[in-house]
């Protein structure tokens, strides 16, 4: 009968099939050539010692044992386009696997999609990098795939409540994903194999006849007796349906702008907002893991660090280990970063946003807003932030210390981030309770990881967009918005979810929900 064997093994035997076969073999005390396979189930990294280990669930299959390569498959589609009609707003993932699920289910998605594929969103990613141009649709907020395409394509979710995250995971390595992101801890697809499987899944949802829509922007949603009718697009166009899956992603400020106007319920959220942090990768490294090289067997570390200071969570958000920053405004007069990873992981530098949880009272000067208080609250850091760093997609900078002690850096090196920086006393950017508690927190942060506090640090203005500031409630069980029926809000844009996977899982959900009112 195969087992299943809980081991910690060096990197190297992690690794190396054969010194793997070799260790397990004395463990279960047979020889080599009696194992015919072994199958990693769970892999993850234990660097609290200083001798760092590889933690493995496997399962060891001797000779004899019935053994089979199972390959993971797509769910058997069947033709909808003939079938009932589902609008889809955003194709996130929340937006693309609510499609997915819909023709599972034998209802055809119409997917509507402000920005563009995601080949044709390179053109316009490049020219807010080189030529500081911000398309309002198609950027690295919008376009197919949505924020996490091109912003790294994390696949970790610490939510387990949220539903099968392992549903998922199989998906995406169905539709060409390694299936690495089955075994690893902290699944990771990469920016730059994420677009080709985005593209496949879009291919999918057309060949069983649902459709997507590019460059087709929702500038109404058509509500008739508290019922969703349909939407109208920005060239005019009605397309009907009376159940739409609104999945626009935290970015979408139009959407919750027309919500707001037609006084649809919506409220302001709390979130987090800050710095993203570049260091060097060999820095990192060197703190995670104890060693002046971190040696071929073991990937780039990443950190997590969490603090309470005054009152507040601090804590780094969205960390890119071996990644580069990127510039994700969504309008021109702004500027926003975030940070994303090759699948290898193989830059110079690692980034991680710094952020501090935001309370609802910090809104208060923006009360006349009512529930966009949260949205002009972070909008009006994001415009001071283009202001001070010159009106173009240049971003404020600092050199770390240099912000704890409250002193313009003489010089900011260049970094990752592409548009480049300007060196600006961080201080501005922020009101003065968020200066105060970043500067506390990195002397906290430093004390925890050391070296990390070092003037060779560069900080990047402002890390803003790790959530929506935005909630569109919902019932919890129908999912159906509390006061349009045929609404369902959906996602991170509707404050349900944060990141690719809790998103898809989200996007499932509500698409299941729609089935179940049309039985």
């Amino acid at each position: 009968m195969p087992r299943e064997l809980l081991l910690q093994v060096t990197p190297e035997t992690a690794a190396n099939e054969l010194l793997l076969k070799d260790y397990l073999s004395k463990q279960i005390k047979v020889s080599p050539q009696e194992i015919q396979h072994i199958t990693i189930l769970k892999r993850s990294i234990d660097a609290r010692q200083k001798a760092i280990k590889i933690n493995l669930k496997v399962i060891i299959y001797l000779k004899g044992e019935a053994f089979q390569e199972t390959k993971i498959e797509l769910p058997i589609y069947k033709d909808v386009s003939s079938a009932q009609e589902v609008i889809v707003v955003g194709a996130g993932p929340a937006g693309l696997f609510a499609a997915l699920q819909l023709i599972e289910l034998g209802l055809k998605p119409i997917v509507i999609e402000r920005g563009k594929d995601v080949r044709g969103r390179r053109r316009d990613l490049k020219a807010i990098n080189v030529e500081h141009i911000v398309n309002e649709d198609s950027n690295y907020c919008f376009g197919e795939g949505g924020a996490g395409t091109y912003s790294d394509g994390k696949l970790y979710t610490r939510s387990k409540k949220r539903g099968d995250v392992t549903r998922i995971l199989e998906l995406l390595v169905a539709f060409g994903a390694s299936e690495d992101i089955l075994v690893e801890a902290h699944p990771h697809i990469g920016t730059n194999k994420l677009p080709k499987i985005i593209e496949d899944i879009r291919k999918k949802i057309i060949e069983f006849g649902g459709q997507v829509l590019f460059d087709t922007r929702v500038d109404d949603i058509l509500v008739k007796n508290n019922e969703v009718e349909g939407i109208v697009t920005q060239n005019g166009d009605k397309i009907l349906a009376n159940k739409l899956i609104l999945a626009t992603g935290h970015s979408a400020r139009d959407i919750f702008e027309l919500l707001d106007k037609k006084k649809i319920l919506i409220e302001a959220k709390p979130f987090a907002l800050g710095v993203r942090a570049e260091h060097s990768q060999e820095l990192i490294d060197s703190i995670q893991y104890s060693c002046d090289y971190r040696g071929e067997h073991l990937p780039p570390a990443p950190y997590s660090i969490v603090k309470q200071v005054n009152g507040r969570g601090m804590y780094s958000f969205c960390m890119c280990p071996g990644g580069v920053i990127a510039p994700c405004a969504t309008s021109p007069g702004e500027v926003v970063t975030n940070g994303w990873s090759p699948s290898k992981r193989d830059q110079a530098t690692a980034n991680s946003g710094i952020v501090i949880e935001l309370k609802l009272e910090d809104f208060k000067p923006f009360a006349k807003f009512g529930a966009l208080a949260g949205m002009e609250f972070q909008k009006s850091i994001e415009q001071k932030a283009w202001h001070l760093a010159g009106q173009t997609q240049k971003v404020p900078a600092q050199r770390m210390i240099d912000f704890t002690q409250n002193k313009v850096s003489a010089d900011i090196p260049k970094t990752s981030y592409v548009p480049g920086t300007t060196s600006v006393e961080m201080g501005q950017v922020f009101p003065g309770f968020l200066s105060q508690i970043l500067r506390e927190g990195f002397k906290e942060f430093g004390k925890s990881m050391r070296g990390y506090l070092t003037n060779e640090a560069i900080l990047h203005a402002p890390e803003s967009r790790t959530s929506s500031p935005v909630r569109i409630p919902r019932d919890p069980i129908t999912y159906e918005h509390l006061q349009i029926k045929g609404l369902y809000p959906c996602g991170e844009g509707a404050g349900y979810a944060g990141g690719i996977i809790s998103a898809a899982i989200d996007g499932e959900k509500c698409a299941l929900m729609i089935a179940e009112t049309l039985k």
